[in-house]
């Protein structure tokens, strides 16, 4: 096919806001591809990038916005909004007998002469598919990738390179609402780094065994050539990857695993000997928090060294270098005694990394949470137990509520039933409805050297904007 040819398609991408369809349509762009899409809402820094890069985004959705010649039709993964009775543009692009695929279908076509590596996990695969990406970058290897968050430091988050590498996010959710199958199935994947298995997407997998199937098949068709670097402290990891026909390499925190960590020293900058058996490798330097993110490290220190994709000295530049995700524990506050974080919180593993990560690195600060149970995880009822002991070591819990187009779905918790909840287990909760009542609630609330942790898997009413500067304009930090 040649170059005008190319130039001449056009892609429409309905929910173009979400994360990995906003990585999808980067990556067409750069493939030569006219692209357009469209939304309900969007916000940073999706919407800065996407209008970077010239990708017009139209809201509210309408058959208008589909371009009549576009030759590809795009949707984000099962949710209702994505319905054809809920959305004009898929109910009228159905009607006229167009196919719309979905995103990992786009994906397997554009990989299909790659060599896959897929990261998969309950959290920290946006994390690591960046790091991984990222330490290939720094040594100037030209990855093609695609991860769905927004990497701090990075022009996009998503690119085809010319280097034979597709480092790839995947997700177990259903591809589309009319294709059960789970993302990663549709990946090509050739190797595969594991982070962990733990019961997410309740509304789609009711059970700890429903969940597991699709983890359980990614395994059996990994080719005999393939690797598995397996978290070998994830919970469920140890009894899915046990069926794999390839390579398994464990690795964990702890010295359990064959590649683990000794010799941690917790700070602003953390620091830590990596280990392969009993054998040092190299001392590494990180500015992420978290044993969950020493974690992601070692688990792509190990790949990267396995496959002998990079030497010991550009892994140790790389991973220093390495600044996060936007939204994922990154600090919004730069002149301000109070430091504000930004964590995602989609599901009770992800959020408690945030909480633990802070605890550990100032176990003498206080922490007040602003939570918005955006995710219908949050809301459903199998949830409660969640809220037992998600907000331990928490001073001050503000809660916002889940959003009303939820109270549609089965099994969904009022906001005043998780309210209830959680005030059975943490008595200084406060309700809000509003980023004003939350502000002013801060401003009553809030000291000097507290920590404020903002957490949502949504746009948190704009609070990740105004809460930093009212910190900075109530507690600046003196300058030294």
């Amino acid at each position: 096919m040649n170059k005008k040819t190319i130039k001449s398609k056009k892609a429409h991408l309905i929910g173009i806001c979400g994360k990995g369809m906003s990585a999808l349509a980067l990556i067409l762009r750069q493939k030569g591809w006219t692209v357009t899409g469209s939304d309900e809402g969007f916000y940073d820094p999706i919407h800065s990038m996407l209008k970077k890069n010239k990708i017009k985004v139209m809201s509210p959705y309408s058959a208008r916005n589909i371009p009549e010649d576009a030759s590809l039709i795009v949707t984000g993964g099962k949710f209702t909004n994505f319905s054809a009775e809920r959305n004009e543009e898929i109910r009228i692009t159905l009607a006229k007998g167009k196919k719309i695929k979905s995103v990992p279908e786009v994906l397997a076509e554009l990989s299909s002469k790659t060599e896959n590596t897929i990261i998969a996990g309950s959290f920290g695969k946006s994390t690591t598919t960046a790091l991984l990406s990222w330490c290939l970058i720094n040594s100037k290897k030209d990855p093609s990738y695609f991860i769905g968050a927004v990497p701090i430091g990075f022009k996009k988050n998503a690119h085809i390179g010319k280097s034979g590498h597709f480092i790839m996010e995947g997700d177990e959710y259903p591809s589309s609402n009319w294709d059960n199958i789970s993302k990663f199935l549709h990946m090509r994947p050739k190797n595969l780094i594991l982070i962990s298995a733990e019961h997410d997407h309740m509304n789609v997998f009711p059970t700890e065994k429903s969940y597991l199937k699709p983890y359980q098949k990614l395994i059996s068709i990994l080719p005999k050539k393939g690797l598995i670097m397996a978290n070998s402290e994830g919970k469920n990891v140890g009894n899915i990857a046990k069926k794999a026909k390839c390579k398994v390499v464990n690795y964990s925190l702890h010295n359990k695993s064959s590649w683990h960590a000794e010799n941690i020293i917790y700070g602003e900058k953390t620091s830590f000997d990596l280990f392969k058996g009993k054998d040092k490798i190299i001392n590494l330097e990180t500015i992420l928090l978290g044993n969950h993110n020493i974690e992601n490290i070692i688990g792509i220190s190990a790949f990267l060294l396995e496959k002998k994709l990079i030497t010991k000295e550009e892994l140790k530049r790389a991973v220093k270098t390495f600044k996060g995700l936007s939204g994922r524990l990154d600090l919004k506050t730069k002149k301000s005694s109070v430091l504000v974080y930004e964590g995602f919180g989609s599901s009770y593993v992800k959020a408690k990394s945030v909480f633990d990560a802070l605890k550990l690195h100032f176990p003498n600060k206080k922490i007040i949470s602003v939570f918005e149970p955006h995710s219908s995880s949050w809301s459903n009822t199998l949830a409660k137990k969640w809220y037992k002991n998600i907000f331990n070591g928490v001073n001050k819990i503000i809660m916002l509520p889940p959003p009303a187009h939820r109270a549609k779905n089965p099994n969904q918790m009022t906001f005043q039933e998780i309210i209830k909840e959680v005030k059975k287990h943490n008595k200084k909760i406060y309700k809000t409805e509003s980023e004003k009542e939350v502000l002013v609630l801060l401003k009553n609330k809030a000291r000097k050297n507290d920590i404020i942790v903002l957490i949502s898997s949504g746009s948190l009413y704009g609070l990740t904007a105004s809460v930093p500067r009212l910190m900075e304009k109530m507690f600046p930090k003196k300058l030294s």
